[in-house]
């Protein structure tokens, strides 16, 4: 026997990670942690700042991760996932609004001095205060950028932080070598290292703010779950504590109007209860003693007692919001193309300012000599021009296009322009009951050709409910009712439920049964007001049934039905038939999918008759159905399908778990069990199925912004990056100064964000 064994499964781990800025601080981390020895991928979104790392063995520890990260610049902490959720005041705070507005304050306040500095007011006028000003700006708010792009340069992987440092610490050199040795002759603009800090603080900061829309909607689904709850102590009155100290057992009190803090069950009461926070479920549900409900939840019309089922971190609303903050980590895959772009986009903007700074200072100006500037008139600032348009040497003119080059350059905006999408796509659809597992779930819904479906619990309700009764021997169809219910009271069948149901319709009260048995595959017996009664086949209550009777039970079953017989001392009394019936959105969805432009299927284990009636009713031929399948058999047509593109199965059960995994895109109606949940990429909450066709709705319209950001982000810098290496100087006169390009670069990241936004305006409908 084979020594070898296959490596322990652990869970992923997910990390929150500052610093990052750029595409290239993206590539620069993952390659970092696919180095590190036990790790089998790892997937970066700049927009959440989160890590997604897969680990395959106790190797890639917690701390030798994150000391590699360190070693990078960025610091990294672990999330861990069976955290408590956060309460609302831990929740602002963690958004650091401090920081982000005393970054505000910092750069406006350094725009306006070198607006004051260029107009000659409050003594600002000197030369010596400009130099020590920018010399305070990179000591100051400029040192962590400048810290951050030379870390990222060592390490071989240069960022955004790199090219921007490099920009303002060549200005500023430049600047303090004509100030000190003014015999070189160099320019001095100490202005510029001033201003271009102040634009790239100035669009961080308004950057930040617009991605704190993109994660806003996940933010509201957290606020869902109430920070306190009211805690039952034995004949006392109830007392308010923190939902994380709930525990399994507590029993909690709901009043009108209170959110559920916790996944219980009603112990007492009865109300009305609104689940659209969780599932999209527009109609409340009947909440009575024995209803489960999950947090998040809101009671709408009468006090109700809970016990509580499981901590809050545990809860639904926990679970949901863990799952999609690691599914936001996960990339898709046009994500990880620019990602790649963007890392080498760094590299290719470092030599085309090294060639711009060279062409312009050796031989542009001897070839275009109208480009330079006359000197300063008497009291301008010598060396010190306004907004640095004059440039009166070679190397003057060189420096501030080449610095215009490294600063106008925006991989940032190659970094955002897939995560954001996929951030404010993925929070909406949370809020309406649509989990996705992943950005390449997304991707891969936006691009289904072809959908198979199973048939219980699926595109039917998944619970027989009675469709016919006939009774026999001058019998009433309620007595007959009474009788088969009565004796299935005690069993777990699906068909004695659906007895049960029906007796509870028509207001029948269940008879004592004595000596009852359950006979397994045939039915069950008892005695009834002192009759012998049997519930079941009707081969199982007659050996050799009338032809009448086989020819009343032929045309229930072909009618997709299954047939119980009802029998006494004087032979059968009647018969009860009960089917699965479809779910009542099924045929709007199979229609809707349909004018997508999607090929649909059915593979159900079910028998022939109930498959084909059901296929008619829905609209499907009899070569979209396939019945009587094994979960292997199923897997095998989903492998052999010829679907000409992406291939999604919609299932909920056990053995629908193989086929989810398969299929391109695995599909999991929220009723379905667990482990069809954990094998799908796509979880619709709720009992609808008009989830999925709204799911596939968003996915497109998600991936149509992320090409639109894409486009924009490459659009943007093959336009200015020719401009700010002077392609139009000499035949236009048109120069694109180094804070000019500072604030296109930072408008071109807000552009993709807000671009991002506006796909959240226009998913209302999900709810």
């Amino acid at each position: 026997m084979s020594s070898l064994q296959e490596p322990p499964l652990l869970e992923p781990l997910l990390f929150e990670i500052e610093g990052m800025k750029c595409g290239g601080c993206v590539r620069a981390v993952e390659q970092r942690l696919l180095g590190q020895p036990g790790v089998r991928q790892a997937s970066v979104n700049l927009l959440t700042r989160t890590a997604w790392v897969d680990v395959v063995s106790a190797e890639a520890s917690q701390a030798a991760l994150l000391h590699s990260l360190a070693g990078l610049g960025f610091q990294a902490r672990l999330r861990p996932s069976d955290a408590e959720l956060p309460s609302r005041r831990q929740r602002l705070q963690s958004q650091n609004w401090w920081q982000h507005w005393r970054q505000l304050v910092v750069a406006l306040g350094l725009l306006l001095v070198s607006v004051l500095g260029h107009l000659s007011l409050a003594g600002l006028g000197a030369l010596w205060i400009h130099a020590l000003v920018a010399t305070l700006t990179l000591a100051g708010p400029g040192r962590p950028i400048l810290v951050r792009g030379v870390q990222a340069a060592l390490a071989g992987l240069p960022s955004m932080d790199t090219l921007v440092g490099l920009g303002v610490i060549s200005a500023y050199l430049a600047s303090l070598v004509g100030f000190l040795w003014p015999q070189t002759g160099w320019p001095c603009f100490f202005n510029e290292p001033v201003m271009l800090l102040g634009f790239v603080l100035l669009g961080r900061f308004l950057e930040e703010r617009a991605r704190f829309r993109t994660g806003r909607a996940l933010e509201e689904l957290a606020e869902l779950q109430p920070d306190t709850a009211l805690l039952l102590l034995g004949e006392g009155p109830p007392r308010p504590v923190r939902v994380g100290g709930l525990r399994p057992g507590d029993r909690v009190q709901l009043l009108p109007g209170d959110r559920v803090p916790v996944d219980g069950v009603v112990r007492q009461g009865s109300g009305a209860v609104d689940v659209s926070g969780l599932t999209g479920e527009p109609l409340p549900v009947a909440a009575i003693a024995g209803t489960e409900l999950s947090a998040g939840s809101l009671n709408l019309d009468a006090p109700l007692v809970l016990e509580v089922l499981r901590r809050g971190a545990d809860s639904a609303i926990a679970r949901i919001i863990h799952l999609v903050e690691r599914a936001q980590a996960r990339k898709a895959p046009i994500q990880g193309l620019a990602d790649r772009l963007a890392g080498r986009f760094t590299l290719v903007v470092l030599a085309l300012a090294l060639a711009t700074l060279l062409f312009w200072w050796l031989l542009g100006t001897q070839l275009w000599p109208q480009v330079l500037q006359p000197a300063p008139l008497a009291g301008a600032h010598a060396g010190h021009p306004m907004l640095a348009v004059a440039a009166e040497t070679p190397f003057a003119l060189a420096l501030q296009l080449s610095i215009a080059v490294l600063v106008v350059a925006c991989p940032c905006a190659l970094g955002l322009a897939t995560p954001t999408a996929i951030t404010v796509a993925m929070g909406r659809a949370a809020r309406g009951g649509l989990l996705f597992r992943g950005g390449d779930a997304i991707e891969t819904a936006a691009g289904l050709r072809a959908m198979l479906f199973d048939k219980t619990g699926t595109l039917t309700r998944g619970r027989p409910l009675v469709t016919a009764v006939e009774p026999l021997q001058a019998a009433s169809s309620d007595r007959l009712v009474q009788l088969a219910a009565s004796l299935e009271a005690g069993s777990r069948h699906p068909l004695g439920f659906a007895l049960l149901q029906e007796a509870q319709r028509r207001g029948l009260e269940l008879l004592s049964v004595a000596e009852a048995h359950s006979w397994a595959g045939q039915g069950v017996s008892g005695r009834i007001e002192g009759q012998s009664l049997r519930v079941g086949r009707l081969a199982w209550l007659e050996a050799s049934p009338s032809p009448e009777l086989l020819a009343r039970q032929a045309l229930l079953e072909c009618q997709g039905a299954s047939v119980l017989a009802v029998g006494g001392e004087q032979g059968v009394l009647g018969l009860v038939a009960a089917a699965d019936q479809p779910r009542p959105d099924a045929a709007g969805v199979l229609t809707a999918l349909r004018g997508m432009g999607l090929r649909l299927g059915l593979l159900s284990g079910d028998r022939r008759e109930p498959v084909q009636q059901l296929g008619a009713s829905l609209g499907l031929a009899e070569a979209e159905l396939g019945w009587e399948l094994r979960p292997e058999q199923k897997l095998e047509r989903i492998l052999q399908h010829p679907a000409h593109g992406a291939l999604a199965m919609v299932g909920d059960g056990i053995n629908d778990a193989p086929a989810l995994a398969a299929a391109d895109l695995g599909i999991a109606v929220g009723t379905g069990t667990q482990i069809a949940q954990d094998s799908a990429g796509l979880v619709v909450m709720g009992d609808r199925l008009e989830g999925i066709v709204a799911a596939l709705r968003l996915a497109r319209r998600t991936m149509a912004k992320v090409r639109q950001n894409l486009a924009w982000a490459f659009g943007y810098n093959l336009i200015v990056l020719p401009l700010a290496a002077g392609v139009l100087l000499p035949g236009y006169g048109v120069l694109l100064t180094p804070p000019l390009a500072a604030l296109l670069m930072a408008l071109s990241s807000i552009t993709v964000v807000v671009n991002a936004l506006l796909l959240q305006d226009g998913l209302q409908d999900l709810r």
